[in-house]
């Protein structure tokens, strides 16, 4: 395993920390906290922490949710703004006086909820996004903690970061992940990947009708308020990583070399795949395997249940695989610390990031079922020299490597150069 090093801590300034919210000096304004807004979806949320991690910032921030109410016809309403969906259950359970139509939370209730990322941060309970109350709550703190960084992740956060930026500008910077496709300049910055764009691209245009452009896609090349990444962002940054490599060095240490990391998600609207895509895995692994010291695999919360018992019915006996079994403690980033190539489905745009920010080997199965801007952004990672399809004719063995992607911290830059153009900085 390639050594990973944690940077220098910055000295910390004379006399300690100050409280004073202007303590850069005359006029410039010191952002001390975050507020994350989250979507109750891993991917998004995580995108979310990882610019946090990237800023210093992970450590002092406060998770918000959307929550769409649940339960009887409720699953049918989705594509309903957020919004107009909670006065709708509203109504129908009035009408009905039915459970089914009950909301998870109610007002701002706290809401019991399990974390489940790679890392913990000691949260217990999330608050429900409610815009009014937490516009009151940043204002009344703005004279003792200063301004709030806004970080908000998926569709049904837009509303609520957008209300606050339009109720409490002077108070906060807000961020958009993900593309909004309408009003750009309700936020003051928008993080996309560059894939979100493919629909302006002349092949992308022949994919998608004209109608429905205007509902699903950019309809202008970026902005100046737009950051574009090559990937998602996450929080398997090289702090994180050298912290795993330590936790997880008992385990996977010893294991013989070359350790592959084998990453199964399962099939989405926009890569679509069966089983048959499980028996190619299974025999192209068993190709590579007189190549490999051992193998780990792991199953995303999407894989199907048929795909799963096709591969643990091939491998569950093999002295070389380990099949986790989903229980904790998760060993996801023990596996990007210490492994030494990976083997991962196409379709799980996340998990490619993240083992693309490692600089080591990634392999690809099932690129042939993608389509649309999940292709395109499988076309930028071989364009970088990032990824090489998994064909199982691999040595894995073999060692090479590209410039890892660093999404966050590029962000994290454009984040503090623009915090600067308005007089304001991180502490």
């Amino acid at each position: 395993m390639r050594p990973i090093r944690l940077p220098e801590p910055e000295p910390e300034p004379p006399g300690g920390a100050t409280p004073e919210i202007f303590a850069a000096g005359p006029g410039v304004a010191v952002v001390r906290r975050a507020v994350v807004i989250g979507n109750g979806c891993a991917g998004a949320e995580n995108q979310c922490l990882g610019l946090l991690r990237a800023l210093g910032l992970v450590d002092r921030f406060t998770l918000y949710r959307a929550i769409r109410p649940t339960g009887g016809i409720n699953k049918w309403l989705h594509f309903l703004p957020i919004s107009f969906h909670k006065l709708l259950d509203q109504f129908l359970r009035q009408v009905f006086s039915d459970t089914r139509f009950a909301t998870l939370a109610q007002g701002n209730k706290l809401v019991q909820y399990p974390v489940h990322n790679c890392q913990s941060f000691g949260l217990s309970s999330i608050l429900e996004a409610d815009t009014q109350k937490m516009v009151t709550m940043i204002r009344h703190t703005f004279e003792k903690e200063g301004p709030a960084l806004v970080v908000a992740c998926g569709r049904d956060t837009i509303s609520y970061a957008s209300s606050i930026r339009c109720l409490a500008p002077d108070n906060v910077f807000v961020i958009q992940i993900q593309h909004p496709r309408f009003h750009l300049d309700r936020f003051d910055l928008v993080v996309t990947p560059c894939h979100d764009y493919y629909a302006l691209t002349a092949k992308g245009q022949q994919e998608i009708p004209r109608l429905l452009r205007r509902w699903i896609t950019p309809q202008q090349p970026p902005g100046p308020n737009v950051v574009l990444t090559a990937g998602a962002l996450h929080q398997a940054d090289t702090a994180a990583l050298r912290f795993a490599a330590a936790d997880w060095h008992a385990e996977l240490a010893p294991l013989p070399k070359p350790l592959v990391v084998v990453n199964i998600g399962g099939p989405t609207r926009h890569c679509k795949y069966d089983v048959g895509l499980a028996k190619q895995l299974v025999s192209s692994l068993q190709n590579v395997l007189k190549t490999c010291g051992s193998v780990r695999i792991s199953f995303s919360r999407r894989t199907p249940e048929k795909m799963f018992d096709i591969i643990l019915k091939e491998f569950r006996t093999h002295p070389k695989v380990y099949i986790w079994d989903g229980q904790d403690p998760n060993p996801h980033l023990g596996h990007l610390a210490w492994a030494d190539a990976f083997i991962i489905t196409a379709d799980s745009i996340s998990m490619l990031s993240e083992a693309c920010s490692t600089g080591k080997p990634v392999y690809v199965i099932g690129v042939e079922h993608c389509r649309w801007k999940f292709s395109d952004f499988h076309n930028r990672l071989r364009e970088r020299r990032a990824v090489r399809p998994f064909t199982g004719s691999e040595d894995m063995s073999e060692s090479w490597s590209y410039p890892p992607l660093n999404d966050a911290a590029d962000v994290a830059a454009r984040v503090r150069e623009v915090l600067a153009k308005r007089g304001w900085t991180l502490s």
